[in-house]
């Protein structure tokens, strides 16, 4: 009888003050594939107006609001509490990896400890997310990107503030010429792992396809090869002389 794999367990601790509770669905179906969110809690001042939105959004998605008033203008208890939460399940050794829910540049030493840590940091958050808490992220993913709706085989609908697939091909190029290969062609899977080593927030999402090899194949820069039992490889397109 086959034994299931263990599903990885992970933390997810949402910053409502910076996330809109209109990607709530999106984004727990995107934890999923990530692994299992067995610990689900979400900060911020639930007596604002502005929170009715994670109000009657928390019982769908069994989120735990850990509620904390604005007692001073200007302080931010909820990240302090969340910072707090965060280190505390750190040190229990339960979860694989922690899923931040912010575009709060605050909680890049976070992201940083976590993985320092040995746990895998999977953060979400807008397009404005500065650098420093995309890159102390293992993977950051933009939730324009949670937003977009499948348009046709390999293709996805993008919002006007995400990108073409051309602006992809610059990236791509320079890591084809940085992988070790004789005649140039590379293993899409290889291709993959270095996108995500050098940029944490990269996502085909962003440039308008579903997966890696539809956003190669709409940049229409490389030359593709199916490979048996070795599936997909690519190098750049050669110009005729």
């Amino acid at each position: 009888m086959a034994t299931k794999e263990k599903t990885e367990r992970l933390a997810v601790l949402i910053d409502a003050d910076n996330t809109s509770s209109k990607i709530a669905d999106r984004l727990f179906e995107e934890i999923a594939r990530l692994g299992e969110a067995s610990v689900r809690r979400i900060y911020g001042d639930f007596s604002d107006a502005r929170m009715k939105g994670w109000r009657e959004t928390l019982t769908r998605h069994a989120i735990v609001p850990q509620q904390q008033f604005a007692y001073t203008t200007g302080k931010n208890a909820s990240d302090i509490t969340l910072v707090i939460d965060a280190m505390d399940l750190l040190q229990s050794n339960r979860f694989a990896g922690f899923c931040l829910v912010s575009s709060d540049s605050d909680f890049t030493r976070l992201a940083s400890r976590i993985r320092e840590q040995g746990a895998d940091v999977y953060g979400f958050g807008e397009q404005k997310t500065p650098e420093s808490f995309r890159q102390a992220c293992s993977r950051f993913i933009y939730t324009e990107n949670l937003a977009i709706e499948p348009s046709g085989e390999g293709d996805v609908k993008p919002p006007p503030s995400l990108k073409p697939a051309s602006a992809a091909v610059p990236i791509i190029r320079r890591l084809l010429a940085d992988i070790d290969s004789d005649d140039g062609w590379v293993a899409l899977a290889a291709l993959g792992t270095q996108l995500s080593n050098l940029k944490s927030d990269f996502d085909s999402r962003t440039y308008g396809s579903t997966k890696l090899s539809d956003l190669v194949r709409k940049a229409g820069a490389f030359e593709v090869e199916i490979r048996e039992g070795k599936g997909m490889h690519i190098r750049n397109r050669r110009t005729k002389d």
